[in-house]
């Protein structure tokens, strides 16, 4: 490319050039970089239900140099901003052992906690949260200084479901890292919160997990009574000056934003688009050390990548949250 204009132009079509995350430069050394962008194609922490969600990071690498744009609400470019790369993916040679890959997500994450590089993931199935989290607040790490984090957990369902001893066989499992990181000392749940809970549960006494845990849960008819102003200052005010990392499970969307997702709940409204950016947004000048989004479900999408472009657009949000309060 000869000139800015021309790169301008091919930097955010995302059928040209290598695929990485955003466009960003491919380093797999997390100390040369502000923001580390991360794939985590693991899948078979939702024991051997939609097993596709590993395909997720490829999907989004594939479409999301079309969303490298500058955040007209932050009034920012991240992008010239700071210095982010795609930091690869995970190595995941045991992908169908769950607890190895875990350890292995502890390892990598580690490594970029002990560098001080804050970091941005795209799953995978939401077991992946339990070990990024894990590897983020490890002793050693400069990024969290032995400190709990401070969790805002955009879902559908709370992963807190202690009831069951192994999901289809995973033990630190999609429907447990909730759970287990509250009680390993690595997620403070009472400055935490998780939102968007929906659905008709498979038992009456389905939060009471959550809450004897710590939690702060609103659930979608909770956000729907109380208004989206009253939800932000409920978040906002159980926050604390720890650390904070935030997953997004793109279940708490409606089915009709984000069709492609693993367990769906379709006869509950989600979160509409606006609502969720609003609600991240509100997270403004927090300290926001990292983030995923998961449960992408490619095999399953729409021919236009609807639910990838989402994902990634979440991940925008999430890296915009994260580059505005760094210098």
């Amino acid at each position: 490319m000869n000139t800015d204009k021309d790169s301008l132009m091919l930097n955010t079509m995302y059928w040209w050039g290598i695929p990485t995350l955003f466009r960003c430069k491919y380093e797999s050394n997390p100390k040369n970089c502000d923001i580390g962008l991360v794939g985590v194609p693991h899948s078979s922490g939702n024991g051997t239900t939609e097993r596709d969600q590993h395909l997720g990071p490829r999907a989004v690498r594939h479409v999301s140099a079309g969303l490298r744009r500058v955040h007209l609400d932050f009034n920012i470019n991240p992008w010239e901003k700071n210095i982010i790369y795609d930091l690869g993916d995970v190595p995941l040679p045991e992908a169908n052992n769950n607890e190895r890959c875990i350890e292995r997500m502890v390892e990598f994450f580690s490594k970029i906690a002990s560098n001080n590089t804050r970091v941005v993931s795209i799953g995978g199935d939401h077991s992946i949260t339990g070990g990024i989290i894990e590897g983020l607040t490890k002793k050693k790490s400069a990024l969290t200084k032995n400190q709990k984090v401070n969790l805002v957990h955009f879902d559908a369902h709370t992963d807190t479901y202690e009831n069951l001893d192994h999901f289809m066989g995973a033990k630190k499992s999609a429907a447990h890292w909730a759970s287990y990181l509250v009680k390993q000392g690595n997620v403070d749940a009472n400055h935490s919160t998780q939102i968007g809970i929906r659905g008709n549960p498979r038992t009456l006494d389905w939060l009471k997990p959550s809450y004897d845990l710590g939690y702060q849960v609103i659930t979608m008819d909770e956000f729907r009574k109380d208004g989206l102003k009253n939800c932000k200052e409920k978040i906002l005010s159980r926050l604390d000056d720890k650390p904070i990392y935030i997953t997004f499970d793109l279940d708490c969307l409606d089915p009709t934003v984000a069709p492609a997702v693993a367990n769906l709940e379709p006869a509950f409204k989600g979160f509409s688009i606006d609502e969720a950016r609003t609600l991240l947004q509100s997270l403004r000048g927090r300290n926001i050390i990292g983030g995923d989004v998961v449960c992408l479900l490619p095999t399953k999408d729409n021919p236009n990548n609807i639910t990838s472009m989402t994902a990634a657009a979440i991940m925008f949000e999430l890296i915009c949250l994260i580059s505005i309060n760094l210098n």
